[in-house]
C-alpha cells in the first residue's frame, strides 16, 4: 500500500461564495475583523499559535432509535464509497467555520488517523466518587426471587409475538391464550413466571378448556399498566434499582437504551444514566434501571450484538445526568507522521499546560446547514427561517431519501407531499413536516414545538458554543496566556473580575468565560465589548436574552478557558496490518483474547494516548491540540480516503 504524505498542517479549502451565504454572517464577520483590527495594546501573544489556514474531517450527532426497520434505513447508506463520501464531505464544517483557531503549545504539529476504527476511541465513565467504570464480571447477584433460567425459553416465539401484542394493545385481543403441553405444577407456574415477568402489565390465570389446561394472560388495569413494574412482584428487601455496566461498540446512549427497552418491553423512561457517550466508539458507563432483574438483563447478552451488560448489582435510587466526574479516554491515532521528540513534546505540553476548552465539532452537526445557525434564528424569533433551514435542499451528504424530501418540500412547500417522501419519520425533518401538517403553515412555533424538548434546545445551545469558541479565540489572540485584569473567575459558584492589584494570584488555568445569556457577566476588557459587537451583527442584544418563549430564554453560563487533563500517559507502537486493534478492551479481556502482537519494526506508527478529562470537554480538541490539525468530519474522511486509496 502507498502511503501519502501528510503536511503537519491540515489542507483546507478556500472559502467560495457559496461558504459565505448570507447578509448577516458577512456583516458579522466584518464587525469581528473591524474589531480585530482596533487591536492596538501592543501586547505580544504568549506561547500562542496560530491554526494554519491549510486543513481536512469528524463527528456524529445524537438521534434516538425507534424501530428496527428504520434503523436498518438510516445505517443502509452509511458505508457507501469512501472517496464519494469524502467528495461530498466537501460541504462540511471545518473548526473555522465555528470559532476553533487557537492553540495553546508550541510544537510542530504532525498527522495522524482519529477513529479510523471506532475500537481506537474508547471511553471509560468516571463516577462522582472518582471510580473508573469497567465491564469485568458477568455474573448475577444471587437471589432466591429471581425465577428460573427455563422462564426465559418456556414460552415459543409465537407465544411471544401474541404477548407482545396484546401488551401494546396492538389488537383487538382481550387475552391470550397459551396451551400447557405438559401439564404439571411446576410447568404451570413457571409459565405464569414467564409472562409477568418478561410482559409487565400482564396478568395470568389458569382455566380448563374442553380437558386441556390453558394459562391465560390479560390486562389487569387497562392501559395504564402497561410496562410498569410490578411492584408487589419486587421483594422488599432488595434494591429497587439495578445498576448494571453498559458496553457498547457504535452506538450513542439514547439508541443503546431504546434497543434494551425493545427486547425488555418497558418504556425508556425507566432507565436513567450519568452522560451521554459518543456513538462512534466503544463506551463503557454506568446504567440504573428501575425494577428489572439482573437475570433479565444478564439474560440479554445471548441475543444483543454491539451490546454486553455487566457488573449487576441492587440499589435504591437511580442516577442523574451530570452526577459524573468526566471520562477517562484511551484513544489510538493511526499512521502519524511525528518525530519522536515531536510526539513527547506535544505530550508534554498537553500534560502541563493542556488545551483550549473549546466546543468540538460534534456541537454544530455534519451537514451544510450547522445547527448554530438555525439555534440563532430561534433567537431571532424568525421562526420561517428556522422552518427554512431545517427543510430546504442543502449540498453534500445527506440520505437519498432526506434529498428527496427536500426537494419536494422546496417544489411544493406542501408537508404532506414532503412527509410522503420520508421512510423514517423520526428525524427532526419528519417531526416538522409532522407539526406543520397538525398545526398549519402559520403557526411554525407549534409545528417546531413536535420536536422533542432536548432536540429544540441543543439548536440555541450550539449557537451559545459558536458564540463561546469565537470569543475564547479572540481573548487568546489578544491577551495570550495569562490572566489579565477584567478577565473572569469563579468563586464558588459567583463570577467575579480579577481587579489589577490580584491579577498576580491566578493564572489562565483560573480563567472563565462566560455562554451568552440574560444572568451572566461579562469581561471587563475587550472581549467583553467583542461579546456585543458579535451579538449585534447576529440581530440580537446582549441585554435582553430573554425569549418571548420561556424555553428558548438562556441563563448563560460560565465554561473554562483552558483544560489540563489528568492520568497523562502515552506510548508509540508500531504495526503493519490497519485492520487489527492496537490494544485490549474490557470484552476482550472477560473473553480471554490475548494482546495483540505488534512488530517492533512495522510499516505504520501509531501514537496510543490515554487521559481523563472533566464532564462537558471533548477529547477531539485535546487531539487536535496533541496534532495541531483539523478535527472536523471533513477533514478525518479525507485523511482516511487519501490513505486508503
Amino acid at each position: 500500500m502507498e502511503t501519502v504524505e501528510m503536511n503537519s498542517v491540515s489542507l483546507k479549502r478556500p472559502r467560495s461564495e457559496d461558504d459565505v451565504a448570507n447578509a448577516d454572517e458577512i456583516k458579522r464577520q466584518k464587525i469581528l475583523e473591524k474589531s480585530k483590527a482596533g487591536n492596538d495594546s501592543g501586547q505580544s501573544i504568549e506561547n500562542v499559535t496560530e491554526q494554519p489556514t491549510d486543513t481536512k474531517s469528524e463527528i456524529i450527532p445524537n438521534e434516538d432509535s425507534e424501530e428496527q426497520e428504520e434503523e436498518e434505513l438510516e445505517d443502509s447508506d452509511e458505508d457507501g464509497d469512501p472517496e464519494s463520501f469524502a467528495d461530498m464531505m466537501k460541504h462540511g464544517l471545518t473548526e473555522s467555520d465555528v470559532g476553533i483557531t487557537k492553540f495553546v503549545s508550541s510544537h510542530k504539529g504532525f498527522s495522524g488517523i482519529l477513529k479510523e476504527r471506532y475500537s481506537d476511541f474508547v471511553v471509560h465513565e468516571i463516577g462522582k466518587d472518582g471510580r473508573v467504570s469497567h465491564l469485568d464480571d458477568f455474573s448475577v447477584p444471587v437471589d432466591d426471587e429471581d425465577p428460573s433460567e427455563e422462564t426465559f425459553t418456556v414460552l415459543s416465539d409465537e407465544d411471544k409475538q401474541r404477548l407482545e401484542e396484546l401488551q401494546l394493545f396492538k389488537n383487538k385481543e382481550t387475552s391470550v391464550a397459551i396451551e400447557v403441553i405438559e401439564d404439571t405444577k411446576e410447568k404451570r407456574t413457571i409459565i405464569h413466571q414467564a409472562v409477568k415477568s418478561l410482559f409487565p402489565g400482564l396478568e395470568t390465570k389458569t382455566e380448563d378448556r374442553d380437558g386441556k389446561k390453558y394459562i391465560i394472560a390479560y390486562h389487569a388495569a387497562g392501559k395504564k399498566a402497561l410496562a410498569n413494574p410490578r411492584k408487589h412482584s419486587w421483594p422488599k428487601s432488595r434494591g429497587s434499582y439495578c445498576h448494571f455496566v453498559l458496553y457498547k461498540e457504535n452506538k450513542d446512549t439514547m439508541d443503546a437504551i431504546n434497543v434494551l427497552s425493545k427486547f425488555l418491553r418497558v418504556k425508556p423512561n425507566i432507565f436513567s444514566y450519568m452522560g451521554t457517550k459518543d456513538k462512534r466508539a466503544i463506551t463503557v458507563q454506568e446504567i440504573a434501571v428501575l425494577r428489572i432483574t439482573a437475570q433479565r438483563l444478564a439474560h440479554l447478552n445471548k441475543c444483543l450484538m454491539n451490546f454486553k451488560l455487566g457488573n449487576f448489582s441492587y440499589k435504591n435510587h437511580p442516577l442523574k445526568l451530570g452526577e459524573l466526574q468526566g471520562n477517562h479516554f484511551t484513544v489510538v491515532l493511526r499512521n502519524i507522521t511525528g518525530t519522536d521528540d515531536q510526539i513527547e513534546q506535544a505530550m508534554h505540553s498537553l500534560r502541563e499546560i493542556g488545551f483550549i476548552n473549546y466546543y468540538g465539532m460534534q456541537r454544530f452537526g455534519t451537514t451544510a446547514v450547522p445547527t448554530y445557525q438555525i439555534g440563532r434564528a430561534i433567537l431571532q424569533n424568525n421562526w420561517n427561517e428556522v422552518m427554512d433551514l431545517i427543510l430546504k435542499p442543502r449540498p453534500g451528504a445527506e440520505k437519498g431519501y432526506l434529498v428527496k424530501c427536500r426537494e419536494e418540500w422546496a417544489k411544493t412547500k406542501d408537508p404532506a407531499a414532503a412527509l410522503k417522501k420520508l421512510p423514517v419519520k423520526r428525524c427532526v425533518e419528519g417531526q416538522l413536516l409532522r407539526g406543520l401538517l397538525k398545526y398549519g403553515m402559520k403557526n411554525i412555533i407549534s409545528a417546531f414545538g413536535i420536536i422533542p424538548r432536548n432536540n429544540r434546545l441543543m439548536y440555541i445551545h450550539s449557537y451559545q458554543s459558536y458564540v463561546w469558541n469565537n470569543m475564547v479565540s479572540k481573548r487568546i489572540e489578544e491577551y495570550g496566556l495569562r490572566a489579565v485584569p477584567g478577565d473572569l473567575i469563579l468563586k464558588g459558584a459567583t463570577a467575579v473580575h480579577i481587579e489589577e492589584e490580584d491579577v498576580d494570584k491566578y493564572t489562565i488555568h483560573d480563567v472563565v468565560m462566560p455562554l451568552p445569556g440574560f444572568d451572566v457577566i461579562y469581561p471587563k476588557h475587550k472581549i467583553g465589548e467583542a461579546y456585543k459587537e458579535m451579538l449585534v451583527a447576529d440581530n440580537l442584544d446582549i441585554n435582553n436574552m430573554r425569549h418571548k418563549i420561556r424555553d428558548y430564554s438562556l441563563s448563560g453560563a460560565y465554561r473554562k478557558i483552558i483544560i489540563r487533563p489528568q492520568n497523562v500517559s502515552w506510548e508509540v507502537v508500531a504495526y503493519d496490518d490497519p485492520k487489527i486493534p492496537l490494544f485490549t478492551t474490557d470484552l476482550d479481556k472477560l473473553e480471554g483474547k490475548p494482546l495483540p502482537v505488534l512488530p517492533t519494526d512495522g510499516k505504520f506508527r501509531a501514537l496510543k494516548m490515554e487521559f481523563s478529562l472533566p464532564p462537558s470537554t471533548y477529547a477531539t480538541m485535546a487531539i487536535r491540540e496533541v496534532l495541531k490539525m483539523d478535527t472536523s468530519i471533513k477533514n478525518q474522511t479525507q485523511l482516511n480516503t487519501t490513505w486508503l486509496r
